[in-house]
C-alpha cells in the first residue's frame, strides 16, 4: 500500500516542535536585551529548525543559550518556572519577552506534552508537587539531596514521548548521575520524544546521535562535540590543571 494513503492513525506521528519562526509583530534583532545578544537575534532573524532527536545548546554563561531554551518552552505553552503544560506555580516574574516574539510551528498529530527542567527554580517546584501531586504521591523531594531529586523528578516525569526543554540540568548532578541522565534522554528520543537542552556539560553533549549548537558571539552554529571549545577548554585543563591554577592564584 502507498504510505501517503495509509490511515491518519498508523502513520507515524511528527516530532512536537518542527520549527520555531519569529512572530509576525517581533522586534528587530539587535535592539534592546534580549534580542541584542547575537544568538537571539539569529533566531528572530532565521527562526530556527529543530531536529526531532535531541538538540544540545552549548555556550558560555550570557551567550543566550537558557534565554533560548526559556523562550521556546514558554512559546510551547511550559511554565516559565518549570513543570509541564498544567503547571501553575510562581514566585517572581524574571523571563525574558522572547517567548512572546516566536511562533512554534508543531508536528502534525505530535504529542502535546511537554517538560521544563530548570534547576534555579526546582526548590519552589518541589513544593508545588507536593502540594498539588498529579500522579499519585509524590517522592519527598526536600528530603532528599539535589541530585536524587533531580533523578527522582526524571522517574516520575519524563515517561511520555513529548518534548522537553532541560536549562543545564547538570548543575545537581555528579558524574555518574549525568550519565543516567544521559540514557533518560536517550529513552525519550528512541521513543519518540524531543529534546532541547543548554548545558555546560562535556558529558551531557557527548551523548551518541545528538545535535549540537554551539551559542556565542557569532549567534548558533552547528558544531562536532570534539571541536567545541568547552570540550577544548576541559581537555587542556585535565592534561595540566597547574597552568591554569598557577595564573589564577599568582
Amino acid at each position: 500500500m502507498d504510505p501517503f494513503w495509509e490511515p491518519r492513525s498508523r502513520r507515524r506521528r511528527q516530532q512536537p516542535v518542527v520549527a520555531v519562526r519569529p512572530a509576525d509583530d517581533a522586534p528587530a534583532p539587535g535592539g534592546e536585551w534580549p534580542a541584542s545578544i547575537p544568538a537571539v537575534a539569529q533566531v528572530l532573524r532565521e527562526g530556527i529548525d529543530l531536529d526531532p532527536g535531541i538538540t544540545f545548546l552549548v555556550g558560555e554563561n550570557g551567550s543566550g543559550k537558557s534565554t533560548i531554551v526559556e523562550g521556546i518552552a514558554v512559546a510551547y505553552g511550559l511554565s516559565p518556572e518549570g513543570g509541564s503544560r498544567q503547571a501553575r506555580h510562581s514566585t517572581r516574574a524574571t523571563e525574558s519577552p522572547l517567548s512572546e516574539w516566536l511562533r512554534i510551528q508543531r508536528g502534525v498529530g505530535a504529542n502535546r506534552w511537554g517538560f521544563f527542567l530548570r534547576a534555579e527554580t526546582m526548590h519552589s517546584f518541589y513544593t508545588y508537587l507536593e502540594d498539588n501531586p498529579s500522579k499519585g504521591p509524590e517522592p519527598r523531594y526536600h528530603e532528599m539531596s539535589h541530585g536524587e531529586s533531580f533523578l527522582a523528578l526524571l522517574e516520575t516525569r519524563f515517561d511520555d514521548p513529548g518534548f522537553y526543554c532541560l536549562d543545564e540540568p547538570e548543575a545537581a548532578l555528579s558524574f555518574s548521575s549525568t550519565l543516567s541522565l544521559i540514557a533518560v534522554l536517550r529513552r525519550i528520543a528512541d521513543e519518540g520524544g524531543q529534546v532541547l537542552c543548554a548545558t555546560h556539560s562535556p558529558v551531557l553533549a557527548a551523548l551518541p546521535g545528538a545535535t549540537i549548537l554551539e551559542v556565542g558571539d557569532w549567534g548558533l552554529r552547528p558544531v562536532e562535540w570534539q571541536d567545541l571549545e568547552l570540550v577544548q577548554h576541559w581537555r587542556a585543563f585535565l592534561d595540566a590543571p597547574a597552568r591554569y591554577t598557577r595564573h589564577l592564584l599568582d
